[in-house]
């Protein structure tokens, strides 16, 4: 037998996103004063009370290993959070603890997919998806959206794209990579469809406390009661509490898939951070208003970004609702050049920037959006300002 890597992990494409922010980091670290727009991680301190609660943790001596699924008492936590914000009934049994919910997400696919399952996934998308379904042997089948319907694909494309061999539906409301809202029409639509076939529902909620303007969060599991034991809710701690490293999150779903997976995860990573699953606890049971100053600073950035953006000529964007993403749309002026180079698509654009402005983004070929390239605003008004006057140089420049 030859000594090689598996075909399975030599398929696998590396995550654009955190190679670009890889890449800044280095030029920093060269001494480049380089404005990162590429990674999805708040720019805030985690609250000090989450920080005293693992401290705490510590001192108790909460140093051991928990139950694989996470311990009582923070799934008892993820319940009352679910019944309080979403008015979801669920108890400990219907719920699983991970290392992150990009980890859940992987578990999930793990556990529900075979060879040539079929996951739908609305476009643009997270650059994860895709590879998470491939790597559980799924066929990731994609839903096409644009700026025309707010990046939400029609009930016409997604029922086009359902056959027999369909296994799940990703949704993620907010969005990664372009801040909409799916409403409860469009949920509604997709529920009857996934009870009708039947396939199942993976709903990242991982943006869920991230809206503005008004907008409210629906989870699909909130339809009725045949949707929500085909739903698999997904959430964390990473982005609302900023708790990007500490690497708790969880799912809530029917309890014969969510026992699959704890005995999944405890072959393959054991128990979450013991620690981190004690913070957690603190920071659902807590009040939120911290979560709430982060929101308020959040809005404040995406409104420069959309302004400053569509002041320059030749870009253009959507005003988010969520999140904090914003999609650049850079579809007219492609074709044209900076000092002789041609910027043919997406990465050409982002590449360019990043070597002559040093300006970090994300080109939407990685998130299935080619003509578009995603800014993130989870970072200082300063820096925003001084990213998008070198973007606005950069295109002033092109031939």
């Amino acid at each position: 037998m030859s000594l090689t890597v598996s075909h399975r992990a030599q398929n696998i494409t590396p995550s654009l996103t955190l190679s670009i922010d890889a890449r800044a980091k280095e030029m920093r670290a060269a001494g480049l004063d380089v404005v990162g727009f590429g990674a999805g991680e708040p720019d805030f301190a985690t609250p000090q009370f989450i920080c005293d609660a693992a401290k705490e943790a510590l001192d108790k001596g909460m140093t051991r290993y928990t139950p694989a699924a996470g311990t009582v008492a923070l799934r008892q936590a993820i319940c009352d959070k679910l019944k309080r914000d979403n008015g979801l009934d669920y108890t400990p049994s219907d719920i699983i603890v991970s290392n992150g919910a990009k980890h859940s997400l992987y578990t999930i696919f793990q556990t529900i997919i075979d060879p040539g399952d079929e996951v739908l996934i609305p476009t643009p998308c997270w650059v994860s998806y895709p590879e998470m379904v491939r790597m559980a042997g799924g066929i990731p089948v994609f839903i096409p959206s644009d700026e025309s319907n707010n990046f939400i694909p029609t009930h016409k494309d997604i029922a086009s794209r359902v056959t027999r061999r369909t296994k799940a539906i990703i949704l993620t409301s907010p969005s990664n990579p372009n801040g909409s809202v799916w409403s409860r029409e469009d949920l509604m639509f997709v529920a009857n469809l996934a009870v009708t076939h039947p396939f199942f529902v993976v709903s990242d909620e991982i943006y869920e406390k991230l809206l503005y303007d008004g907008a409210q969060h629906v989870s699909i599991a909130q339809l009725g009661e045949q949707i929500k034991n085909q739903t698999f809710v997904v959430n964390g701690m990473s982005k609302a509490y900023a708790m990007t490293g500490w690497r708790i999150g969880y799912v809530a779903g029917p309890r014969i898939e969510i026992k699959a997976m704890s005995a999944f995860q405890s072959q393959a990573t054991s128990n979450p951070n013991a620690m981190a699953q004690y913070a957690s606890i603190a920071a659902l049971n807590s009040d939120q208003s911290c979560v709430a100053e982060m929101v308020a600073e959040f809005e404040k950035r995406r409104n420069v970004m959309y302004e400053r953006i569509n002041a320059i000529p030749g870009l253009s964007c959507l005003k988010p609702q969520g999140a904090f993403y914003i999609m650049l749309n850079i579809k007219n002026i492609l074709g044209r050049t900076y000092h002789g180079r041609a910027i043919e698509g997406s990465m050409d654009f982002a590449e360019l920037l990043l070597a002559e402005k040093q300006v970090a983004l994300v080109p939407g070929v990685a998130f299935e959006a080619e003509g578009y390239c995603r800014l993130s605003y989870a970072t200082s008004l300063e820096q925003i300002v001084k990213g998008l006057d070198r973007i606005e140089a950069f295109v002033s420049e092109l031939g």
